[in-house]
């Protein structure tokens, strides 16, 4: 198993977007940085906040956050995986998901982009899809015209509580997944409520 390089978090640049639900993967990743003690500053080279950290399990760790807006996030991504050569099953992306409830966080490899515009530009620009994903419940709005304009919303006071949570949950697990032990970061993970 391989351990993983890079962590991407998906959002929109911008206060107008820092607190909507598509930025759940910001905020993940923000929470990370703090905790591993590294800074993410700005990197016109790719396109986003980049940080070095430690990686855990020794060497180096890149955390990214895109300045591309959503649909463009491969740019981002491809251009940072590249430059450094991580291969896109060493890359991890933290991203809202519509079909997991508040409160759930999940961690999946491969797969489709379910409509997510970032997760489709990945796919285009970094060699497919076989990525590791961390999916950050926000629920659905019930109608499919509606979830444009849901993800750019607040979540309401209870929702972004329990999206926390879910946040809180991930960071427990992620050192394990970032070692490449997928199966015990799954089991910790998905009991975990």
């Amino acid at each position: 198993m391989s351990e993983i390089r890079l962590v991407v978090g998906l959002g929109n640049p911008g206060p107008e977007y820092e607190k909507t639900r598509h930025n759940a993967g910001f905020w993940l990743v923000d929470e990370l940085a703090w905790q591993l003690k590294a800074r993410l500053s700005p990197d016109a080279k790719f396109f986003g906040e980049v940080a070095r950290a430690t990686h855990p399990a020794g060497g180096e760790l890149w955390l990214l956050k895109p300045a591309t807006y959503m649909n463009l996030s491969g740019q981002s991504v491809g251009a940072l995986a590249r430059f450094y050569k991580i291969p896109i099953e060493s890359t991890l992306v933290v991203h809202d998901e519509l079909d997991l409830a508040p409160g759930i966080a999940r961690f999946k490899q491969g797969g489709g982009h379910g409509g997510h515009n970032g997760l489709k530009d990945i796919v285009a620009k970094c060699g497919g899809p076989n990525f590791w994903r961390l999916r950050i419940g926000i629920g659905h709005p019930g109608d499919r015209n509606e979830v444009a304009n849901f993800v750019l919303k607040k979540a309401k006071s209870e929702e972004q509580t329990q999206i926390d949570d879910a946040i809180a949950d991930a960071l427990k697990a992620l050192p394990t997944a970032l070692a490449g032990d997928f199966p015990a970061a799954m089991k910790a993970l998905h009991t975990a409520r």
